[in-house]
């Protein structure tokens, strides 16, 4: 971790990374996206409609990941300092808000056919606008304050506060009566999902998680440049 704390040396491996992490990803996606339209079965009750599940169910999943990689960086800056622990926090929360709105629309365009309903307040579908929310809110609160130094302190308490929500919305479908249906991937049991439709899922929830990695490491970068501009803007201003 402290190999990392110096920015150049995060841009130069970032910038090693990336091209070989953009190829997997593509990779991924297109064996995923084959697996989920062309070799995948339709749905015996839900028909076609269930392939928004390739899209819906990764994206969730990755708005759940994203907030802990935000708190886990929020946390990393709080003990020990870390230089880019608050950029990585930073850079992280756009993308895990495009992530959990891309649930809650595919959620939606998903229960309309189901439910007959494009929304309902039901625990998960609500604990997951709440979410969103405290994306949002994250966002907003480095937005609103113009000095980093501090608008990070208050941003690592929305995080940190905003993590015990990850729970709700996982365990949401078993605490309270949900029209969502209850794990059927990550059981202790074992997979309930059939095999010809688990493999493209999992290969898309794989797929998502790295194009998690090249957006964050381009957003990372992008940070510590912008931070480089405005200390030279400071520092041109304070000559003057």
């Amino acid at each position: 971790m402290q190999y990392l704390a110096n920015p150049q040396r995060f841009v130069s491996l970032a910038n090693a990374v990336l091209p070989w992490a953009w190829g997997l990803t593509l990779a991924l996606f297109a064996v995923g996206l084959y697996g989920a339209l062309v070799t995948a079965p339709a749905d015996y009750q839900q028909g076609e409609t269930v392939r928004i599940m390739y899209v819906h169910v990764p994206a969730a999943w990755m708005a759940l990941f994203v907030y802990c990689v935000m708190a886990l960086a929020s946390a990393v800056a709080i003990v020990f300092r870390h230089p880019l622990a608050d950029a990585a926090a930073k850079t992280a929360a756009p993308i895990g808000a495009v992530f959990c709105f891309l649930a809650l629309v595919t959620g939606s365009l998903w229960g309309k056919p189901m439910w007959g309903a494009w929304w309902v307040w039901d625990a998960r579908l609500t604990s997951m606008f709440i979410l969103f929310l405290l994306y949002v809110g994250y966002i907003a609160v480095w937005q609103a304050i113009e000095e980093p130094h501090l608008a990070a302190p208050i941003a690592r308490v929305v995080a940190l506060v905003g993590v015990i929500n990850i729970p709700i919305v996982h365990f949401s479908v078993n605490w309270w009566n949900s029209l969502h249906q209850p794990a059927s991937v990550f059981r202790m049991d074992g997979p309930t999902i059939a095999p010809s439709m688990l493999w493209p899922l999992l290969v898309m929830g794989i797929a998502y998680t790295f194009l998690f990695l090249c957006l964050h490491l381009t957003a990372i970068r992008a940070e510590i440049a912008a931070r480089k501009i405005r200390q030279l803007r400071i520092a041109e201003a304070g000559q003057r």
